[in-house]
């Protein structure tokens, strides 16, 4: 089965391009989705999050609060560190868990910050990487649409993460996701050919 990590910067449209996959009957594994989940209030991570950062990071149910939790994380490359070295073993065996009930030709895995974890991911080989570009401006237009936070935040988060050069110059694969829905759709149409013939 060929595996296929998929990446790109906060903004670039990687839930979108992986759902179009996924209409495709791709299997779809999201980190970020994993991520979500282990931080639940019946989860270990949820108790060991609160222990690093304090009960300010918690909304009024008492669940964890993403918003203010990227705050901390971005504002603090300590405090990154903490989270990912908690976070990260968790989330990757959940993955290998994941990846050994597929039987498809291909499946997707969606790693929003792949280059610059690429270390940390282990016993996962990728056989090809997949970014999602799109130009700095729009992922910051984007962002502050969709999360309505300020820009200096989106900018904190960016500086976090590897630059659109490095990014392209890691990529087997490139979708640049500027124009609209159908284009979008078409792109990862020849991917997703391209991706079989492989495959086979």
């Amino acid at each position: 089965m060929l595996v296929i990590a998929l990446t790109g910067g906060i903004g670039s449209g990687k839930t979108t391009v992986s759902e179009l996959f996924k209409s495709k009957n791709i299997p779809i594994i999201d980190t970020d989705i994993i991520a979500r989940q282990i931080v639940e209030q019946d989860e270990p991570a949820y108790t060991e999050i609160i222990k690093l950062f304090g009960e300010k990071i918690l909304d009024i149910e008492k669940n964890i609060d993403r918003q203010a939790l990227r705050k901390i994380i971005f504002s603090s490359s300590k405090n990154r560190l903490q989270l990912e070295s908690l976070l990260h073993p968790i989330i990757w065996d959940e993955v290998r868990l994941q990846l050994k009930s597929i039987t498809a030709p291909y499946c997707i895995i969606v790693v929003p910050l792949l280059l610059e974890n690429i270390a940390q991911i282990k016993a996962i080989t990728f056989d090809r990487i997949l970014v999602i570009d799109v130009p700095e401006e729009i992922q910051v237009e984007r962002t502050e649409s969709r999360d309505h936070c300020g820009n200096s935040v989106i900018q904190n988060i960016m500086k976090n993460q590897v630059s659109r050069k490095i990014r392209i110059a890691a990529a087997d694969d490139i979708i640049l996701n500027t124009d609209n829905l159908d284009s979008l759709n078409t792109k990862v149409d020849k991917l997703h050919k391209q991706y079989l013939e492989q495959a086979n």
